[in-house]
């Protein structure tokens, strides 16, 4: 019983399980993802909140991990002590701890924080992407925060509008974009 519980077979347990476990995460992150939202309304800002996280499960799994691989490494490597390798493997833990959280928080900084203002398309000019039968609703595609959007709109005039035809936004009233034709 005495050998079962020696050091070297705690490292050795730690440092296995915990690896499975980072690593199941890991896949089950870049699988399925994240923590994420998407919400797709103009009428509002959107923005991340980007936090730090020291204390997660993926960060223990690191100091685990850390602390076995390295705590088995001291042992059995370089021979050290007892107490030196449980030192050795703490410090080392809370290193793989410390660079898990970081990383995980440069990861979510990586999304882009994108806030919408539909005035900003007062005045701006594309092309209709439905036909707009007079006064009525349709889509058209404009650039909108550096990107090409697909965007609902209505047709201020009492004329048709074919698809992709030149458009101007003519006025935003109640957050709906009303369009003439150029």
């Amino acid at each position: 019983m005495n050998n079962l519980l020696n050091l070297d077979n705690v490292f050795l347990t730690v440092s296995i399980f915990s690896t499975l476990f980072y690593i199941t995460k890991m896949i089950l992150y870049f699988f399925v993802g994240g923590d994420s939202e998407v919400d797709a309304s103009f009428d509002a800002i959107t923005e991340t909140e980007i936090s730090f996280n020291f204390i997660s499960i993926q960060s223990i799994l690191a100091f685990f991990m850390g602390f076995g691989w390295s705590g088995l490494a001291a042992l059995v490597q370089f021979q050290t002590g007892g107490k030196i390798a449980l030192l050795i493997a703490i410090v080392v833990g809370l290193i793989f701890m410390y660079m898990s959280a970081y990383l995980m928080f440069c990861v979510k900084k990586l999304t882009k924080t994108i806030k919408t203002d539909i005035n900003e398309l007062n005045g701006k000019t594309g092309r209709s992407y439905t036909s707009f039968a007079p006064k009525a609703k349709g889509q058209i595609e404009i650039d909108f925060n550096g990107r090409l959007s697909v965007i609902d709109a209505y047709n201020l005039t009492d004329e048709e509008i074919n698809a992709f035809t030149a458009i101007k936004v003519e006025k935003i009233e109640d957050n709906k974009i009303y369009i003439i034709k150029i």
